[in-house]
Parts: C-alpha cells; sequence; structure tokens
C-alpha cells in the first residue's frame, strides 16, 4: 500500500505535536515559544501552529499574562483513564481493599499531575460513618497528608513553585509548610486534621516506581474523632506495608 504525501504530512505533524507535549515531562511548569521550538527543533511559526490546535483540544494551555503554555485538563482526563485501568487496578484495587479491611477506613490513591494531586483509586469504609472518596477528583498539593507525601519527595523546584503560586492561601505559613515536608520525607508518612474539611483526618505513605522516585500516595481517610493517636499508631505501619507491597508489584 502507497503511502501518499499528505498521509506523511499528517503523521509528521502528529509526531512533531507529540514532541511538544512531551517537552512538559520534566520540572517546568510553563514553557515559551521559542524554549519549546529549540526544544522540539522547529521553527516558531511550525510550533505556534501547533501549539494552537493542542490550545484548541484542551491539551496545551496559554497564560493570558506571560504568554506561556502549559499542559491543560484534557491531560489530566487521559492519565486519570490510564490509572483506572484493568491492568492497574488489578495491582493495586485488592491491596487496598486487604487495608481497608485491616483499618476499617476509606483508602485512595492519589498521583501528581503539575501542582494539583488527582484520586485514581479508593475503596470506601464500611462503616455507616465514613470518608466519602471521588475518583477523578483533583486537590492542590499545599492541603493534605497525599498532598505534603507527594511534595516531598519530589524536586525542590517543585515545592518552590507550589509554594510561590499565586493560590496560596494566606492563613498557611509557608516557613511551616516546608518544614512539614522535611517531618514527613524523615517519618516516612504525613498526617493531617482537618486541613481540607472540617471533621476529617487522614494518613499518607508514598508509593514507590522502577526508579525509585515517587509514583503516587496511599491514603488512610475517616471521621476525625477515629483518628485517636492509638488508631493512627495502628494505621501508619499498616498502610507503609500495603504501599511497599504495591512499589514491589509495581515494579516487577
Amino acid at each position: 500500500m502507497c503511502v501518499t504525501d499528505q498521509e506523511k504530512g499528517t503523521v509528521r505533524a502528529v509526531e512533531r505535536a507529540l514532541d511538544i507535549l512531551l517537552c512538559f515531562s520534566g520540572t517546568e511548569m510553563e514553557l515559551g515559544l521559542s524554549e519549546i521550538a529549540k526544544r522540539v527543533g522547529l521553527h516558531k511559526s511550525t510550533v505556534h501552529r501547533l501549539l494552537a490546535s493542542l490550545e484548541t483540544k484542551g491539551f496545551i494551555r496559554r497564560h493570558p499574562q506571560t504568554d506561556k503554555y502549559r499542559l491543560g485538563w484534557s491531560v489530566l482526563e487521559l492519565v486519570s483513564n490510564v490509572y483506572q485501568s484493568d491492568d492497574l487496578a488489578s495491582i493495586v484495587v485488592p491491596e487496598m481493599t486487604h487495608l481497608r479491611d485491616e483499618v476499617g477506613e476509606t483508602i485512595s490513591l492519589y498521583i501528581r499531575i503539575g501542582k494539583e494531586r488527582i484520586r485514581t483509586q479508593a475503596v470506601e469504609s464500611n462503616q455507616p460513618v465514613r470518608r466519602v472518596a471521588n475518583i477523578g477528583q483533583r486537590l492542590p498539593l499545599y492541603v493534605g497528608a497525599s498532598g505534603k507525601v507527594l511534595l516531598a519527595w519530589s524536586d525542590p523546584q517543585l515545592v518552590q513553585e507550589v509554594i510561590q503560586d499565586p493560590a496560596w492561601p494566606r492563613d498557611l505559613s509557608k516557613k511551616e509548610f516546608k518544614a512539614a515536608l522535611v517531618k514527613t520525607r524523615e517519618n516516612g508518612y504525613a498526617i493531617s486534621i482537618e486541613e481540607r474539611e472540617p471533621g476529617a483526618a487522614a494518613v499518607a505513605v508514598p508509593i514507590f516506581g522502577r526508579d525509585k522516585q515517587i509514583v503516587a500516595a496511599l491514603s488512610v481517610s475517616g471521621p476525625v474523632d477515629r483518628f485517636t493517636p492509638e488508631a493512627v499508631e495502628r494505621f501508619i505501619p499498616a498502610a507503609r506495608n500495603t504501599a511497599q507491597l504495591i512499589s514491589k508489584m509495581l515494579t516487577r
């Protein structure tokens, strides 16, 4: 079968668009047109046309003040689908279910996308009063145990970008938050008590991938009145054991 010049051109355009998206696989949150063109080795006019197409489909967003580009919400939708796939679910959900049965609270799995975290899997508690976990929910990294875990093992540049974000709450001390990240890494877990919503508490631990980089945060969450010091002492080792097991399964 003969491939026409038009078809070849379409394939090249797709490859170039994918190359542009891959420019954002590092720690940089935003890139300018010139920087993207340099990285992919294309003229700025060509890159501008491709960026316009990606922006139309929601894969790229342009900051109106700086004219810099960042990944769009369509990427989140794709990633959410990947992490809810049958393959991953077959690995993590059974272990999350075992953990839920052991501690009696809701278990959630979070990944980081940019400066947000997204819940990709959840196994809710069987208790009448429980933490309701919505799959696909996006939350900031600066609030909650899982956010601290995802940041504590991330690049320092990302931590700085999160702290300098205009959305940073005025009543949240940046100095205390940095100290909390250090403590999280030293302890190997994070705890949050009514940080995101009244009456809720959580314990979170990291899950690592093949390259020893953090890939997700595993959390135990529920009503704050059930998160007594004695209960938390049970939750932490149980969550750690499950996270370590999932890490091993993901790196086989």
